[in-house]
């Protein structure tokens, strides 16, 4: 990379938004793999004529984006559709995040990838590993009153992604999301700090 990269993560719920929003508003460039995911599956995505091809056009909605309800419904009746669309979408949402990331201007930049542990790809492109953290009660009582998910909906969510403790163990450095916005803030602006003392002077 031109730049060094943290990857930031975390469990559902667990505040990686609003820490990638802080960073972004001190001037680091985020990119976001959710939102490539979505771009990607929008009406004319690049992903979409493979996702065509593969499925046929009732994947797809009358403006030519995935149709995620349909999609949902052919994962949960056929399991190896879920891994055909992981085939296409994958490697082309990784492909766009290098290009981003090859791209950006600043002193660092932050890549935010949900299963970042789970899917090992992105860690060579890594100086650090950032965790946002949060007790499992808060992050299913978040999802809950984000979402309007049943608990044991958030539950099922929760156990497929990597354990709390072992996405903490995995973690270069962990943000502590248990007591609000205002103190999550204040660790990224300390993070942030970090970085640039850090990071930027390859002392990692």
């Amino acid at each position: 990379m031109a730049i060094p990269v943290v990857g930031l993560t975390g469990g559902i719920g667990s505040g990686k938004s609003a820490a990638a929003d802080r960073f972004a508003e001190l001037g680091v460039p985020v990119i976001d793999t959710d939102q490539i995911a979505h771009q990607l599956t929008g009406p004319g995505g690049a992903a979409m004529a493979a996702i065509a091809q593969a499925f046929g056009q009732q994947a797809l909605t009358a403006d030519g984006a995935l149709d995620r309800a349909a999609m949902r419904q052919k994962i949960f009746s056929n399991p190896d559709s879920k891994h055909q669309l992981e085939a296409i979408l994958h490697p082309a949402i990784y492909d766009e995040s290098v290009r981003r990331l090859q791209a950006a201007q600043g002193e660092y930049a932050v890549l935010v990838v949900p299963l970042l542990f789970e899917n090992e790809r992105y860690l060579p492109l890594l100086a650090r590993t950032l965790v946002v953290d949060c007790d499992e009660q808060t992050q299913i009582e978040r999802v809950m009153r984000r979402n309007g998910f049943a608990e044991q909906g958030v539950r099922a969510i929760m156990a497929a992604q990597l354990p709390r403790n072992e996405r903490l163990r995995r973690a270069d450095d962990v943000i502590d999301n248990n007591s609000g916005l205002a103190e999550l803030r204040l660790q990224v602006d300390a993070k942030h700090g970090y970085y640039l003392a850090n990071l930027v002077n390859a002392m990692f």
